[in-house]
């Protein structure tokens, strides 16, 4: 004779459901501000402000030194992301601000260090091609410029399907497309979804559809850490052999 579940037994599998859903939440949050500096910066400066109008009431000095501290990191933050937004619409296509370090590999591990403009690139082959990518953990879709995807051989749909996209000089029309092979280091990406953006100003991205690819990714002392499932060996070396 099969039994119904009872309401208590129902409310605990509801509560265990939602407190895993909860848990992963966290840790998808926690992952993209470890990836982010601004982020960062921004949490540290709201922490300082209200630490700093908490301990006000007992030390007017030390609080007001605190909550300027604070205020000053979030300014600092926003100022990062204007040049963020003027260095996109500006079509550099490049390392960013100054100049980057180039990823290394390390065993299963694509190092790829942080950028002194706070943002991570990194070298990619799409299709044989090199092409530098920032590494953007808000961007859903990987996305190329028309010039990279020229060079590429990357060509969007056959029925020609568009999206709108948000950039930094308004909507702009992509155009959807696949890359055949995106290689970085140890790590290769074949038939990946992308769009191709006229209005990035010539800066490729590196989006989430890319890194949920991997068997897992991480930011530790300024350098993200990319772990294929099937790694591979770093093209760039074996040329250099």
């Amino acid at each position: 004779m099969k039994l119904d579940p009872g309401p208590e037994s129902l409310a605990s599998d509801a509560g265990a459901t939602l407190k895993e859903a909860l848990v992963d939440l966290a840790q998808q949050i926690t992952d993209l501000i470890r990836a982010e500096p601004l982020a960062q910066l921004v949490i540290l400066g709201i922490a300082l402000v209200a630490l700093g109008g908490w301990l006000r009431r007992w030390l007017p000095m030390a609080g007001g030194l605190l909550r300027l501290l604070g205020n000053l990191s979030v300014m600092a933050a926003i100022a990062m992301v204007v040049l963020r937004v003027a260095h996109l619409g500006l079509g550099f296509d490049g390392p960013g601000l100054t100049h980057a370090p180039v990823q290394t590999v390390s065993g299963r591990e694509t190092h790829v260090p942080l950028g002194e403009d706070g943002h991570f690139w990194l070298t990619a082959r799409v299709n044989g091609v090199p092409r530098r990518f920032l590494i953007d953990t808000g961007a859903t879709i990987t996305t190329l410029s028309p010039e990279s995807a020229e060079k590429a051989q990357v060509t969007p749909q056959a029925f020609g399907q568009k999206v709108t996209m948000q950039t930094a000089n308004g909507t702009t029309q992509a155009d959807l497309t696949s890359i055949d092979e995106l290689r970085v280091g140890s790590i290769i990406a074949r038939n990946l979804d992308a769009v191709v953006a006229p209005g990035m100003g010539g800066t490729n991205v590196l989006g989430m559809n890319f890194l949920s690819r991997l068997a897992s990714w991480q930011v530790k002392n300024n350098v993200m850490i990319l772990v294929p499932h099937h790694p591979v060996k770093d093209r760039d070396e074996e040329e250099g052999k």
